[in-house]
């Protein structure tokens, strides 16, 4: 038996006046997963704890089959562990964006919290800049991929209150700019930054190119490094992450799943599809457990672009969840699989929110009697769905049906 979670992080919303109140997931064409949620067992799965953000490192982290509220240290820390970047007791890691801010009188405002989704080489070049004029015994920057980098603090540095960027978009954020800018040594971080990513050519020519520079940094999501025990150790599985992302390439190496270098792999609706299913295909083959995670409709919702989520939502059912269940239908290989999402990100909110999330638990055996609904977030007001309300760590047991623990 193989097992596979399918994630496609985000493609939960709330229902949208121009889609005549429906969300981007019933309007979507979807016939892959309506047809496996129509023969599966449903789930209402908790995946953030009460208290905690809503974020994708405390979502995937529930939806691996961890308790955040026991393993959770921060975001910061597995995007460490996935750039091979190892924290000492006395260091800190903070996810660095580097974002496109606009500044009008007293008032900043957060343009575009990913600078465009700046390519990597670009954003190589600005990460070394910075690290070349401001990196010394208290802060170290990693070039990371896109907008997405890493920043090492050592503990002498005090500590901020730091808030996610995507929360921003389009609104002003003097207020908690002002958390830096009120702490001298992160003042004067924050500010030579500025300066240095004014002057560089690489932003120069992104605005002659009227595109969105990349202007300011924005350290978040810190934490220092967490104590996981392993999926083998657990369960006794071994498996492959498959993601464009930092953040989920960490939980897999703190959690020794195999980590899948997918090229061409963006985190957008550009991504290697087909690579990312043929990365699963290939890792099934000898391991038992795939989780392939797909970045693309949580962007876009971020973004509040509705036509790249409903691209994204359509390229996720057709290009993964279908080429992979179909090709594992045509090896004869039996299989377990949930597709869900890890939480929402509404087109109107364009950040995430806390609510449960609708998740697909199907055995290719087809031994159990399917709901008969479509995948859509509906399902979970409907009084007749019979689902299982679960937390999202517990989700796990129940599709490798080793029970439920902690």
């Amino acid at each position: 038996m193989k097992y596979l979670i399918l994630v496609g992080d985000g493609m939960g919303d709330h229902p949208i006046p121009e889609l005549d109140d429906k969300t981007p997931l019933q309007v979507a064409s979807t016939p892959v997963m309506d047809e496996l949620c129509r023969k599966a067992s449903l789930l209402e799965v908790s995946t953030v704890p009460k208290g905690y953000l809503p974020g994708s490192d405390v979502a995937n982290m529930s939806l691996l089959g961890y308790d955040p509220t026991k393993y959770y240290t921060g975001r910061a820390p597995l995007e460490a562990a996935s750039m091979g970047i190892p924290l000492a007791p006395d260091e800190t890691a903070f996810r660095c964006n580097l974002v496109t801010l606009e500044y009008r009188g007293n008032q900043t405002t957060m343009v575009d919290f990913s600078a465009g989704h700046i390519s990597n080489e670009e954003s190589a070049e600005l990460i070394a800049a910075i690290q070349q004029e401001c990196g010394d015994e208290r802060f170290h920057f990693h070039p990371g991929i896109s907008y997405r980098h890493l920043l090492v603090v050592q503990d002498l540095v005090p500590d901020i209150a730091t808030v996610p960027p995507h929360d921003y978009i389009g609104k002003d954020i003097s207020k908690p700019h002002q958390t830096y800018l009120t702490t001298p040594v992160w003042n004067t971080l924050m500010l030579k930054a500025q300066e240095i990513l004014a002057e560089h050519p690489v932003n120069k020519k992104r605005i002659q190119n009227g595109q969105n520079p990349a202007n300011g940094i924005w350290p978040w999501g810190s934490g220092k490094m967490p104590s996981i025990p392993t999926l083998g150790k657990r369960f006794g599985i071994t498996g492959t992450m498959i993601s464009a992302v930092d953040l989920l390439n960490g939980l897999g190496v703190f959690t020794e799943l195999t980590v899948a270098k997918v090229e061409g792999a963006t985190g957008y609706i550009d991504t290697n599809y087909e690579g990312k299913a043929q990365a699963a295909l290939d890792a099934l083959k000898n391991e038992d457990f795939v989780y392939v995670h797909l970045e693309a409709p949580d962007e876009a919702g971020h973004q509040g672009r509705l036509d790249h989520k409903i691209q994204a939502i359509e390229d996720f059912d057709a290009r993964i969840v279908g080429a992979i269940t179909s090709a594992l239908r045509t090896r004869n290989e039996p299989f377990r699989v949930v597709v869900t999402m890890d939480h929402y990100t509404p087109l109107a909110l364009q950040t995430h929110t806390a609510e449960p999330v609708l998740a697909i638990l199907y055995d290719s055996r087809e031994t159990e009697v399917g709901s008969g609904h479509a995948f859509a977030e509906q399902v979970l007001h409907d009084n007749h769905a019979n689902l299982l309300k679960i937390d999202g760590h517990k989700l796990i047991n129940h599709l490798l049906q080793q029970g439920v623990g902690t």
